[in-house]
């Protein structure tokens, strides 16, 4: 990536479309368009915004599933000044009334399908000014809100970027994290906070204009999100696969298209490991140089797996990262993996992190304390939440909330978030190492280990489990983990499942874990 040019998110978009006009920017079902297709779309976008008032700073929601009309809908609100506000279509239309009077969003873009939904959820209630829809709908359908079909936008003839008055510090976008420490919160990125992580992972990854990625996870999720800037910012090519539950279409699409880059979060590679036939199609896999992997911790068993059924010339990144920092944190190096097979990395090109006790002094190598960032890429802030903001920022950087320590080598090790700890007996527990110690048995595809309430050990272990196959029994499981863990770390009870539940960006939901066992 050039780093002497794009300064906003949208150049990203404008500079390959320059460069590389015919070149295919994004595969998506029989869509093959071309950057200057998608950013002559995206001009257009803007400019239907801007003629309806859609001034800097205004909160353009997107309800989409992965598709051109999103990657349009994302770089076209930036070159009207708006900001980006991802949600998940899965959304209840509790939650979404909740989001949306917290937002106060001035526009609204959405598919077909979640008509009905923003019917449920009040949406007249709002001061929204237009619904722009990506498929015909009948007009009226809300009182106070004009409806605009996507087709409108072909009326306009625009032969030049649109240029709006904002500079690198702008509001870019609004992202909520999942939720998976406590609330959601509406993480604020800067145009400089995404750009500065955008050259920082095309930097590591050796990203360039021959690259081809496949996209699994939605692109409201901050991954998904950080996969579709990177390849644009290269002028590379993005395919975009919402089939996952099939994946001898992921694979067979990952052979035609001559993918190079596979993304996803461990659930992901569970899947594909346990659920495909990877091992099997690996000697067609020619061309897939790297895959990566972040979205919380992958067990080392894993890891090892995927490097025995990966082809041999494909690395394996294991990255760290956040929401509130745009995305990446930190990258373990292939060719360390083995050395450090629990390691989360070193920081990424332009960013710095420390391991702080709690008066905020930097600790020693070995020694665990809190995981605390700086760089161009942390966030501005959560979305109308001072008080939050101020727990997690301040002079030292973002405080990550999780735990761990560094090595004598400057290797990252997590151990875990402070909150996640369970107090068992008299031992405060982390989760993690019971659910390693599940997969290193080899009869599980994936688990989640969360907390019971009882009155006389504080808490029950239960081991959630999705067993490899249908001759494993819970004794098995039992049985291994009594050769790996002390008596007191042993689950109290194992429950199969066929699979775990999952948020809609592939992440284990530890709260319908929960639900499982509670009556």
């Amino acid at each position: 990536m050039d780093t002497t040019s794009p300064t906003l998110i949208h150049h990203l978009l404008e500079t390959s479309s320059a460069k590389y006009p015919d070149k295919t920017a994004l595969i998506a079902g029989d869509v093959r368009a071309p950057y200057v297709h998608i950013n002559s779309e995206a001009n257009k976008l803007a400019r239907l915004l801007l003629d309806h008032s859609i001034k800097k700073g205004d909160r353009v929601v997107l309800i989409l599933e992965n598709c051109p009309e999103y990657v349009i809908s994302y770089y076209g609100v930036l070159k009207a000044g708006g900001v980006v506000v991802p949600l998940g279509t899965a959304l209840k239309p509790a939650s979404l009334r909740h989001l949306l009077s917290q937002l106060n969003p001035r526009a609204l873009i959405c598919s077909k399908k979640s008509i009905a939904m923003l019917r449920s959820c009040g949406l007249d209630h709002f001061d929204i000014k237009m619904l722009i829809t990506t498929e015909p709908v009948n007009d009226g359908l809300f009182l106070n809100i004009k409806m605009i079909s996507w087709e409108e936008m072909n009326s306009f003839n625009i032969t030049g970027n649109i240029n709006s008055p904002i500079d690198c510090s702008t509001l870019a976008t609004i992202i909520y994290t999942s939720g998976s420490s406590g609330t959601p919160k509406g993480v604020m990125l800067s145009h400089e906070n995404i750009i500065a992580n955008t050259k920082s992972i095309c930097q590591y990854l050796n990203l360039t204009k021959n690259d081809v990625q496949m996209v699994v996870l939605p692109f409201f999720y901050v991954m998904g999100k950080s996969l579709l800037n990177t390849l644009f910012a290269v002028g590379g090519t993005l395919v975009i696969n919402n089939q996952f539950a099939y994946p001898y279409s992921i694979l067979e699409q990952m052979i035609e298209e001559k993918i190079t880059c596979f993304s996803g979060v461990p659930s992901t590679y569970t899947f594909l490991l346990h659920r495909s036939s990877l091992k099997a199609c690996r000697n067609k896999l020619n061309l897939l140089r790297l895959c990566s992997q972040a979205g919380g911790h992958m067990s080392a068993k894993t890891k090892l797996k995927l490097l025995q059924v990966l082809p041999d010339h494909t690395d394996l990144y294991i990255m760290y990262g956040a929401t509130e920092a745009s995305a990446r944190l930190s990258y373990l190096e292939p060719e360390e993996l083995t050395n450090k097979i629990n390691s989360i990395g070193k920081p990424i090109p332009g960013v710095k992190l420390k391991v702080l006790d709690v008066n905020n002094k930097e600790v020693a190598p070995g020694k665990i304390g809190e995981i605390v960032a700086k760089g161009s890429n942390i966030m501005q802030g959560y979305w109308n939440d001072p008080e939050t903001t101020a727990a997690v920022l301040d002079e030292h950087g973002y405080h990550t909330g999780d735990q761990g320590y560094m090595d004598e080598d400057g290797y990252l090790f997590l151990t875990g978030r402070k909150d996640s700890l369970l107090k068992v007996g008299g031992h405060r527990i982390n989760p993690q190492e019971i659910e390693d110690a599940v997969m290193e048995t080899d009869l599980a595809v994936e688990v989640a280990v969360v907390g019971l309430k009882d009155s006389l050990l504080g808490y029950k272990l239960i081991a959630i489990v999705a067993p490899i196959n249908e001759t494993v029994v819970i004794k098995m499981i039992m049985e291994r983990c009594a050769t790996i863990l002390p008596k007191y770390k042993l689950p109290t009870t194992i429950k199969f499942v066929k699979a775990l539940p999952k948020k809609t960006n592939g992440k284990i939901d530890k709260s319908r874990c929960l639900d499982l066992i509670t009556p």
